[in-house]
């Protein structure tokens, strides 16, 4: 049995980047495109809700709050990734690595509260159109923010309260970025409080999948009944649904196959279904609910050419 560290002098070696080292400047080349087009596409969204008034609205601001989400998510996980791809050595320390999952566990979270939030708007401004201003009220989108940041951080605390009591044995993560439970494994101790929690908060935020679902189903049959419930179906809820869709399976794979997975798959296609969610849904979001709502799609297309083509706001 290895013999117990302190956890505090402990810094992790990320294994899962050492057969991405041949093509290295490949990737960092590709990454170093990437991730400033992810901060300029949602920034555009973020920055063109703020600043006009009758993008004010319940939908935008929820759409803004998923950009937001994006760029938080990945602000935890690029940086520290190009960094490993041009070093020699892939390590963090202790305390790196907790701030890490606290970022990104904390980003998926509330990116899972956010859809959930949409579509209840979503719900109400189809099956209950008449009464849609009267429901969703200033106080009660101020509620729904509140509900996409709070509990998915007191959960990311909770994670990170329960692994830094953990004695670890071990020091490499077999991971392009420090995953809780790849901490979790390393523990020279009993770690079923830590599993009991993560089965919780899977079934939790899961469950927020399956009632969306479910609510979309419900909206399917409502729309049927109208041409312009089918349109606003499928102008807003489709979006809605591939995002979840998307984040869903990605989190899934990536969460039983860090307790189940056999070592047996190819390092590149464990290391692509880790990040997946960190890589196609914070440039999907912005574009895909950007080019299709055409309300905000004018106001993203004012900001872009007004100089080119002399529009004022």
């Amino acid at each position: 049995m290895q013999q117990p560290l302190e956890n505090q002098s402990i810094v992790f070696t990320l294994s899962g980047l050492n057969e991405m080292m041949g093509k290295r400047f490949v990737f960092f080349s590709l990454t170093a495109l990437y991730y400033p087009l992810i901060v300029l596409c949602n920034a555009t969204i973020i920055y063109t809700v703020i600043s006009h008034k009758k993008l004010h609205e319940p939908m935008y601001v929820f759409i803004c709050n998923l950009c937001v989400t994006g760029l938080f998510g990945t602000a935890g996980f690029y940086p520290k990734f190009m960094y490993d791809l041009l070093s020699q050595y892939h390590v963090i320390s202790y305390a790196g690595c907790l701030i890490q999952i606290f970022v990104i566990y904390s980003s998926v979270l509330c990116d899972f509260s956010t859809l959930t939030v949409m579509a209840y708007d979503r719900y109400v401004a189809i099956c209950r159109p008449l009464e849609y201003h009267s429901v969703m009220t200033n106080q009660r989108v101020l509620e729904c923010m509140l509900f996409c940041w709070l509990p998915p951080f007191s959960f990311a605390c909770v994670i990170i309260v329960l692994t830094s009591r953990l004695t670890l044995c071990g020091s490499i993560i077999e991971k392009i970025y420090c995953e809780n439970w790849s901490v979790v494994k390393l523990s020279c101790f009993s770690t079923t409080v830590n599993n009991v929690f993560g089965y919780v908060l899977i079934f939790t935020y899961f469950g927020h999948a399956i009632l969306i679902f479910c609510s979309y189903i419900y909206l399917v049959k409502k729309c049927r009944k109208s041409i312009e419930g089918r349109q606003k179906f499928m102008q807003t809820c489709v979006p809605h649904l591939l995002a979840l869709l998307n984040v869903t399976v990605a989190l899934l794979f990536d969460a039983l196959y860090s307790r189940y997975g056999s070592k047996n798959l190819p390092q590149d296609l464990r290391n692509f279904m880790a990040m997946e969610f960190l890589l196609i849904p914070p440039i999907v979001n912005p574009l895909i609910y950007g080019l299709n709502l055409t309300r905000l799609r004018k106001e993203v297309m004012r900001l872009l050419f007004k100089k080119e083509v002399g529009i004022s706001d």
